[in-house]
């Protein structure tokens, strides 16, 4: 499906799902003004022919564990089998191609230590072909996690918008601590974030009030997100770019800011090295693109330095498919 068969009900919806991707169709349907049963025809259709999935998926952050942004420079035969070969890894959550096909983009969130020292300082060292290894450690996420890209969108008005947002959650504290419950309430969200607490209560062996307890702290801690992905050129979106800017430490939070206001940045956040700061936007071609470099990052005070790299080829957003070590073409 391409974005002239969209309307402003598919629209609508989209941006529901992304403030709150667990939201009942019946609230949905209450604050856009159609029936139930519209709402989940639409929902059917957008998973059908947009790749719309929810998962429910636990924050790194808020777990205590590092996200780390790897930049994997290599020889055009290698890129390929490399991004697929880590696809198969449990811990690798997103990889693309970019840097004309000589370069491998991976996010990692290693569970231990020892994990992400045995993939950075061993696996991919001894790798062949392999020219060159940058890894940024996420020192602080300005836009992403809960927060979805298409949040933005202008389809519903302030007071839709209000009506389906839910509370924020709590100011990151101490880690959250997951126990075998929990362990299994995830596994189960991961398969689908909707799932209604009936089937989570089947699956996790505890009651439905259980669930529903474990469901408000999880979310009221920010420890799990329901992430909502789907094809960005389904909605008219179709170059996709990371932009990795150096900027002056005193800027760093004012530059933050402003990239996660931007209507085209997906994700954006303070990384160590060089470039500091790093961000994915999303564009409707490579003219809105330039205009974006060119009337959104140029006058930004503190930026000092620009490297855009455009995404060739998506190899891996993190699914359950992925996770059982199957598919891996997945929605931006």
């Amino acid at each position: 499906m391409v974005s002239e068969t969209v309307d402003q009900l598919d629209r609508q919806l989209l941006q529901a799902l992304q403030l709150d991707g667990r939201a009942p169709f019946s609230k949905i349907a209450e604050v856009l003004g159609v029936s139930d049963q519209t709402v989940a025809r639409r929902y059917a259709k957008l998973c059908a022919h947009g790749g719309l999935r929810v998962l429910g998926l636990a924050d790194e952050a808020r777990l205590g564990r590092t996200n780390w942004i790897l930049r994997l420079s290599c020889t055009p035969d290698a890129a390929e089998p490399l991004a697929t070969a880590l696809a198969r890894r449990p811990d690798t959550r997103w990889i693309g191609l970019i840097s004309g096909g000589t370069e491998v983009l991976c996010v990692m969130a290693a569970r231990t230590t020892e994990d992400r020292d045995t993939l950075l300082l061993d696996k991919i060292q001894r790798t062949p072909r392999v020219t060159a290894v940058r890894a940024h450690c996420v020192l602080h996420t300005f836009y992403g996690g809960t927060l979805g890209w298409y949040t933005k969108s202008d389809a519903l008005d302030p007071a839709q918008v209000a009506a389906l947002t839910p509370p924020p959650p709590e100011p990151v504290g101490e880690p959250v601590e997951l126990d075998p419950a929990d362990e299994a309430l995830f596994a189960a969200l991961f398969q689908d974030g909707r799932a209604p607490v009936t089937e989570l209560a089947q699956a996790t062996r505890v009651s439905e009030s259980a669930v529903r307890r474990r469901l408000d702290r999880l979310r009221s801690t920010g420890a799990l997100v329901i992430d909502v992905q789907f094809d960005s050129v389904f909605v008219g979106y179709d170059t996709k770019a990371s932009l990795w800017l150096t900027v002056t430490p005193a800027a760093l939070g004012d530059v933050g800011t402003a990239l996660a206001a931007h209507r085209e940045v997906a994700f954006a956040a303070a990384v160590s090295g060089p470039a500091n700061v790093v961000a994915t936007v999303l564009c409707r071609d490579t003219h809105a693109l330039y205009r974006y470099l060119s009337d959104r990052i140029g006058p930004l005070d503190g930026v000092q330095h620009v490297e855009t790299a455009p995404l060739l080829r998506q190899v891996k957003r993190l699914t359950y498919e992925n996770r059982r070590g199957g598919g891996v073409n997945a929605p931006w």
